[in-house]
């Protein structure tokens, strides 16, 4: 007789106590080989499983075991109510980045036919939720890495909004110029410190693209190059949301005066947690 449910779920809990909630790795991991729910779990607690899925079970666990995050052995992570898929070549989503959208909806109403930018889309979260959110939205997308654009395709057309956002290859402002006026730019930028990021757990070190969310040694330097031409790109009164890391909002205040910038109804929203979280602000 194989291997039960139960078992594999205790066998490969015991396996992960070095990873962050090594029941619930071991449920998640166990139930998408099976495919089934947590609950269903519990019910065919008995079943005895199929070699197949013992050697698949193990394998997983075992790269959970390494620190790989859950999100890349699923393949999919969800953002906002959404399913996205989401490759190593990617950021996985984080739920403060919801924030963003949230700034969007109170912003407009959603019959509006927003013309939006989204820049360092990664794997098109914001872009894809928003044209999502706003039916008579269209959207430019942009990031620097062909694969990450693959990946924010294949989101893009999941959701059937694909015909309404274009994906741009470059940096995070080169493509927007001479676009058009937009009336909302959403960004998820790097911002993490070379410093911050050495103390991160495996799970990012080892696994996330470093290049999503190492931003220098203050973790501004993107925010720095981007801020100007995202202004400048934005129609007169148009706004700008960008996520921001804890303790970030004074080093995005000097920089908006050092460069002496055209901005007005400066803003910051807080997470959950009472961290400034995402910066708002209209182009004057």
């Amino acid at each position: 007789m194989g291997v039960t449910v139960q078992a594999i779920v205790r066998e490969c809990e015991a396996g992960l106590q070095g990873v962050d909630s090594p029941r619930l790795s071991a449920q998640v991991l166990v139930a998408e080989v099976l495919g089934l729910t947590r609950l269903g779990l519990s019910l065919e607690r008995d079943r005895a499983l199929t070699p197949e899925e013992t050697d698949r079970i193990r394998s997983l666990a075992a790269r959970r075991a390494s620190g790989e995050p859950l999100a890349y052995l699923l393949g999919r992570r969800e953002f906002y109510g959404l399913d996205f898929s989401v490759t190593p070549d990617v950021l996985i989503p984080r739920p403060e980045t919801e924030h963003v959208i949230e700034a969007v909806l109170n912003a407009f109403s959603p019959d509006t036919p927003v013309r939006f930018a989204d820049l360092g889309t990664g794997s098109g979260i914001l872009a894809v939720t928003l044209a999502h959110c706003f039916p008579h939205a269209t959207g430019l997308a942009v990031d620097l890495s062909g694969p990450a654009l693959a990946v924010a395709r294949r989101n893009a057309r999941a959701h059937g909004v694909h015909d309404r956002i274009a994906f741009v290859q470059g940096d995070f402002t080169g493509p927007i110029l001479g676009k058009g006026r937009f009336d909302l730019i959403v960004s998820n930028p790097p911002y993490v410190t070379d410093e911050e990021f050495e103390r991160a757990s495996r799970e990012v070190t080892g696994f996330e693209p470093r290049t999503a969310l190492v931003s220098g040694p203050d973790g501004l330097d993107h925010i720095r190059a981007m801020l100007p031409r995202a202004l400048e790109a934005l129609r007169p009164g148009g706004l700008l949301l960008m996520e921001i890391g804890c303790g970030q909002v004074e080093g995005v205040n000097i920089i908006t005066s050092n460069q002496c910038l055209e901005s007005r109804d400066v803003g910051v929203i807080k997470d959950l947690a009472g961290h400034d979280r995402v910066v708002s602000m209209r182009r004057a």
